[in-house]
């Protein structure tokens, strides 16, 4: 009897860590955001290009949040792809792709990547 119910028990571990690998139990994928203007979203890339600026002693000032993408976890962290325009001193809009780590919880706010995309570059979304 004992040996079936370790056997019982093997099956569904294993069967939890195939589930896992595969995603069905632990969330993670990307998810498009429905409002690029959402005054949160727009937050964390004012956030994405104040960081820059400060990194790189550049004076970039946010025009606008194209697209994007967030990528939540079960732990309160949240990892944002956003895709900017911004504008620099008389110059023309220029498109960006910024990665923005976040966790309001701890109150937890990192610039990953930002990234300047060429004008012959089509966006990842369109």
């Amino acid at each position: 009897m004992a040996a079936k119910s370790h056997v019982v028990i093997f099956a569904v571990l294993l069967s939890l860590s195939a589930t896992a690998a595969f995603g069905a139990i632990i969330p993670g994928g990307w998810e498009p955001i429905k409002n690029p203007n959402d005054p949160a979203v727009v937050e964390l890339a004012k956030f994405a290009v104040a960081e820059y600026n400060k990194i790189f002693n550049k004076a970039l000032e946010l025009v606008s949040v194209e697209k994007g993408e967030a990528r939540p976890t079960p732990t309160d962290d949240t990892t944002y792809e956003l895709y900017i325009y911004t504008t620099a001193a008389a110059v023309e809009k220029e498109k960006y792709v910024t990665f923005v780590w976040d966790v309001p919880s701890a109150k937890i706010r990192e610039l990953i990547a930002f990234h300047q995309l060429s004008n012959n570059v089509r966006m990842k979304y369109n």
